[in-house]
């Protein structure tokens, strides 16, 4: 197997932060031996040897990868994580296993106080890709940031409910250029949706509340994201939150996944709003554009709405919150 990268380079002399943070990774993980040649995409040169290969495969964001096999078949990559996943790594370093199970209430008491990145490292560690993150689109966003720059493998899915804001959309395509990872798609079942809909129409929520709505388009898939899975990562946090005890690793008390029990991982649950928006700031990670325009939670585009100075609620506003029946917190705001 013979791998070529293809790195952009600038006009400036300089290349692309993407491609620096790809090469990063790889020397992380010792597998930048394993790239045979590195070819420059260089800004404003039409005939650098990038920019020619760039233009054969049709291929306009750098890096990308092409891999070409014994038989001289070539396979274009242009996810590093991918490269790393299908066609670099060894089982063991994508697939760690524990020789006995995890004490999840000693891991708790040891990590308590950690720094996010040590739990999340640890999870990672222990459960591999067995160990999602699960990402809304909102703060936790610096747990991909983090899960990155460990050099780990890791997997990412998100929750889409169908009633996204198009800026929530849009910010997923961000992060995926951005990290080079694939964000896995879970969707609400179909015939869950259809019954709704005939039999209530689109805003049921408005008159009914939000709970059966959000158990068809939220709950309820996430609990077959989880049925695979030996536990997961959320982003979340215990400032101001009902969940103003959660450890930092627990036995989940709602959802079941492949195993029992079903590990859940809270890094941030130390951490204040402040903290999150300024590791974003420190390491230039996106940021969703809604935060700018006063959201304080990323959720379905009915369902929230900017901050204002009254303090009224900005989720499910129309509903009287001290009446509704406490729901389960399926972490990280999905």
């Amino acid at each position: 197997m013979h791998v070529t990268m293809v790195k952009k380079r600038l006009a400036s002399g300089e290349p692309c932060e993407k491609c620096a943070q790809a090469e990063e990774m790889l020397r992380r993980r010792d597998l930048w031996e394993r790239i045979d040649e590195v070819l420059w995409a260089v800004e404003g040169e039409a005939d650098s040897p990038g920019l020619v290969v760039a233009r054969k495969h049709g291929i306009e964001l750098a890096p990308f990868f092409v891999v070409r096999d014994e038989e001289g078949q070539e396979t274009i990559v242009t996810s590093t994580l991918r490269l790393v996943k299908q066609h670099l790594a060894t089982p063991a370093r994508d697939m760690p296993s524990s020789a006995a199970p995890l004490d999840v209430e000693h891991a708790a008491r040891e990590l308590e106080g950690a720094e996010p990145e040590t739990i999340l490292r640890f999870a990672l560690e222990q459960f591999g890709e067995r160990c999602p993150i699960a990402f809304s689109g909102g703060e936790e966003v610096v747990l991909l940031d983090m899960a990155t720059r460990s050099g780990l493998p890791f997997r990412v899915f998100t929750l889409d409910t169908g009633r996204l804001h198009d800026e929530t959309y849009e910010y997923l395509d961000e992060v995926r250029r951005r990290y080079g990872c694939e964000i896995e798609v879970v969707l609400p079942d179909t015939d869950e949706v259809t019954a709704l809909l005939r039999a209530k129409g689109p805003n049921s929520f408005l008159r009914d509340g939000h709970g059966e709505c959000c158990a068809i388009r939220k709950l309820r898939p996430l609990g077959r994201a989880l049925r695979h899975a030996d536990a997961w990562i959320t982003g979340t946090r215990r400032d101001g939150r009902p969940t103003a005890d959660a450890p930092v690793i627990q036995r989940d008390p709602v959802f079941r996944g492949a195993s029992d029990p079903l590990v859940r991982f809270q890094p941030l649950a130390a951490w204040s709003r402040l903290d999150v928006f300024d590791t974003i700031r420190r390491h230039d990670v996106p940021a969703h554009p809604l935060f700018g325009a006063g959201y304080a939670h990323i959720g379905c585009l009915p369902c929230t709405r900017p901050r204002d100075e009254s303090g009224a609620p900005d989720r499910w506003w129309w509903e009287d919150e001290a009446e509704a029946p406490e729901r389960p917190d399926p972490g990280g705001g999905i």
